[in-house]
């Protein structure tokens, strides 16, 4: 049983130890622009200062991949403003953020990131197919129930949480940030707020500027720090940790294992369920001991959006729906002092799940079981990365 629950888990975003979190979000009186939707509190909300995406040159530095987002920082990003669109369900406004998009040109145009991948999820239940009209609106058959209560308890290490988690927004039953419009272009276009609410996720709707203010989480791609935003998942438990929508048609698309760029919409993510503490921390229990706002178990991610400039930064493999590989340390590696902060998918896979004779392997699947994909998708598309 305590596989199957590991099995569940990812990360924990905005999570505190020991309490049952989330508050439900306060339906709008009419429904109408510029109204009052509950959310985080504002004074914790950050400031998000456009820094420059620096995009255009080569070298070291901070770069965005997502150049039509600004960011509060750079080593340091908490959070992510980003642009805003409106749509419809049945009638009424949705709000929601384009993120990824299969068709290389509109990627261009919008200023995100290319991932052709997302176009192999095309004729699954995981892509909803939109409308659009005359005026260029955007009607989506599903939409987000926001006015959720989160609950998430720790458990008595922190991690696994207690039993009993629930997700702060669910989707119904057409309901995927994947939408495929008229064209064939498949974009990541996930809602963040709609008559219910909005995203716990979300720190402003501006919906007069047409701009939201998002929390960031980090991680690392080959040794470098990455920045990107978390919302969705296809697992109710994954949901709750995460503090983002439950989106079960995700678990749809192709496919569990597979990264193969003309059959699979997915990338692997590795997150460590029993990583070291401390300042180099790192891993689910990491991020559920550490509480505060918004803990990051810094996962790893197997690729990025391509860079300019940077012919070893990203690939067209890339794509924001990310496969979760639990990793575990093994009581022989950590009884050898070999349980460190990692920080790139390859030296895992082929220094510490392989064997290394005459010793066996460092890291498995969770309770000693192969290594292996826990059949589990979390939309996070990348923002931007650091490059030393």
């Amino acid at each position: 049983m305590l596989a199957v629950i590991v099995a569940l888990v990812l990360i924990a975003g905005s999570f505190v130890g020991g309490l049952a979190l989330g508050k439900q979000n306060k339906s709008s009186a009419n429904g109408q622009r510029g109204v009052t939707l509950a959310g985080a509190d504002s004074d914790v909300t950050p400031s998000a200062a456009c820094l420059p995406a620096d995009s255009g040159r080569a070298g070291a530095g901070h770069f965005r991949f997502n150049t039509g987002a600004c960011e509060n920082g750079t080593t340091d990003v908490t959070a992510f403003t980003l642009p805003l669109h409106k749509g419809t369900h049945k009638g009424q406004t949705v709000w929601y953020v384009i993120m990824d998009v299969s068709d290389e040109a509109t990627a261009l145009r919008l200023g995100v990131n290319f991932a052709p991948k997302l176009a192999n999820a095309k004729g699954t239940a995981g892509v909803q197919k939109v409308t659009v009209g005359a005026d260029g609106t955007v009607d989506f058959p599903g939409t987000v129930d926001f006015k959720r209560t989160r609950v998430l308890t720790a458990g008595p290490n922190g991690f696994p949480p207690a039993p009993g988690a629930q997700p702060p927004s669910v989707g119904d039953s057409h309901y995927t940030p994947l939408i495929q419009l008229p064209n064939g272009t498949v974009e990541n276009a996930p809602q963040v707020a709609n008559d219910s609410g909005k995203a716990h996720k979300v720190l402003k709707l501006d919906t007069s500027g047409m701009k939201v203010l998002f929390r960031a989480q980090n991680g690392f791609y080959e040794n470098k720090a990455v920045h990107y935003a978390s919302f969705d998942s296809s697992d109710a438990t994954v949901a709750a940790i995460e503090d983002v929508t439950y989106a079960p048609l995700l678990k749809t698309i192709p496919g569990p294992n597979d990264e193969d760029v003309k059959t699979s919409a997915r990338e692997q993510l590795i997150a460590f369920i029993n990583g070291p503490s401390g300042p180099f921390g790192q891993g689910v229990n990491y991020a559920l001991q550490t509480g505060g706002a918004n803990p990051s178990p810094k996962n790893l991610l197997h690729e990025t959006p391509q860079l300019p400039h940077h012919d070893d930064v990203g690939s067209l493999d890339y794509t924001p729906m990310w496969d979760v590989h639990l990793a575990e340390w093994t009581q022989a590696a950590i009884d050898a002092g070999a349980r460190v902060q990692m920080r790139d998918v390859n030296t895992v896979l082929d220094q510490k799940v392989k064997a290394q004779a005459p010793d066996p392997a460092l890291v498995t699947g969770p309770g000693g079981k192969p290594y292996g994909a826990a059949n589990v998708i979390v939309n996070c598309p990348l923002v931007s990365i650091d490059i030393p």
